[in-house]
């Protein structure tokens, strides 16, 4: 399927791993069927972006990096006001970037808030690219209502809604902050629609589910089980919130020396190895230890996965019919872990509950469960029919040609 003519599609999004790799295969087909599409992004992600043939459009911004997970600081108020903040910041900068050569469509991550008020500017579609579970049906009234009802007496939270309503109205976009950051016009979710929860209460007329958008990764590298390594566990808490070294030590006391196990633990770039063995005997020689891994290419060769239950790997794992004990550490990750265990292909374990001994225990029992495998093929079946990058493709250029015919 293919649009009248080649497009100018303009992608905008958050420095990021969790944002930003979702949408570079969907991308990169948008510009296999001829499209030209350049790509908002910081100087940080460059690289990947420019991979998929995109042109990349870099601007500066405020956000803390993976690099920084404590700047996010500990409260709610933290965790959103600096999106706001990079914002405002960034909109002129944009705006400058595209002046003379605005786009036909606008798709964007759901962290992108600039895009939406671009798009409507230029009077072209918006798309969001969900990397994330979205809102239902219900969702402000049951979730986000209470989760919010503190910070917006506050008067901090006072401020930040009153700042974020006058941007708005500044900018020509006739909505409150919350229908802006939460309410699309039209959403592509980047998730399989098992891994929602309510899924038969989200609205399909606006969001369409086309699952995991993988695409090659021989590009990250390689790994390859070694000989006689028996069943391989994958050890990972993503790129973000990984300075987790007594958690890692837990994972090498249930797993290390275990007759027929093989361990690739990833520890992210705030650990040091040498806090896994802080007596100095060595690490059991069924573990190997990286600062990161190509996950993919691990998961397609593994039988078990410890992980945080990020967006990405909780549908990596799930593709590749990997169970999964899921330890989440930060923002949606809990979400994740409990709806994958809802499932029946993964435990769910608190952080605080991860031992030694649970982590083992959970491990073997999924491993070895026939029922939890029977589950996995049936997910990954589900999954692959929902279309993943191509889906995702055809349904943007079918905007794009609704587009030139309300012209």
């Amino acid at each position: 399927m293919t649009s009248p003519r080649p497009a100018h599609i303009a992608m905008f999004n958050i420095a990021a791993a969790g944002h930003v790799h979702p949408s570079l295969e969907v991308i990169r087909e948008l510009v296999r069927r001829g499209h030209r599409v350049t790509y908002a992004i910081p100087a940080s992600f460059a690289e990947p972006v420019a991979d998929t043939g995109a042109e990349p459009r870099t601007y500066p911004s405020t956000l803390p990096t993976d690099d920084e997970p404590d700047a996010w600081g500990t409260e709610l108020i933290d965790h959103i006001e600096p999106f706001l903040d990079d914002a405002i910041q960034a909109l002129p900068q944009l705006a400058q970037a595209y002046e003379g050569d605005e786009p036909d469509l606008v798709p964007a991550d759901i962290a992108a808030c600039p895009a939406r008020v671009l798009a409507h500017r230029w009077g072209v579609p918006h798309v969001q690219l969900s990397p994330a579970v979205v809102a239902r049906e219900g969702y402000e009234e049951e979730v986000a209502g209470p989760m919010f009802a503190e910070l917006r007496r506050s008067p901090r939270g006072i401020a930040y809604y009153e700042r974020f309503t006058r941007w708005l109205a500044g900018n020509g976009v006739p909505m409150d902050p919350d229908r802006f950051s939460g309410r699309p016009d039209r959403c592509l979710v980047l998730i399989p629609r098992a891994l929602q929860p309510n899924a038969d209460r989200v609205n399909e007329d606006v969001h369409t589910f086309v699952g995991a958008c993988q695409g090659d990764r021989s590009r990250q590298g390689e790994w390859k089980r070694p000989a006689g390594a028996g069943r391989v566990l994958l050890v990972s808490l993503g790129s973000t919130f990984t300075k987790e070294p007594a958690s890692y030590r837990e994972c090498v006391a249930a797993f290390g020396d275990l007759p027929g196990r093989h361990v690739v633990l990833r520890i992210g770039r705030f650990t040091d190895p040498a806090e896994l063995d802080p007596a100095g005997h060595g690490l059991p020689a069924n573990v190997e230890v990286h600062s990161w891994v190509p996950q993919l290419v691990v998961l397609k060769q593994a039988d078990a996965f410890i992980t945080h239950a990020g967006a990405g790997g909780s549908q990596e794992g799930p593709a590749c019919g990997v169970p999964m004990v899921a330890v989440p550490q930060a923002a949606d990750q809990f979400v994740n872990a409990e709806t994958l265990r809802s499932l029946g292909v993964a435990r769910h374990l608190p952080k605080e509950e991860a031992t030694a001994a649970a982590l083992r225990a959970a491990v073997l029992e999924l491993a070895d469960d026939p029922e939890v495998a029977g589950r996995l093929r049936a997910i990954r079946t589900r999954m692959a029919a929902e279309g993943g990058t191509r889906r995702a493709a055809d349904l943007i250029e079918a905007g794009l040609r609704r587009a030139a015919q309300a012209r």
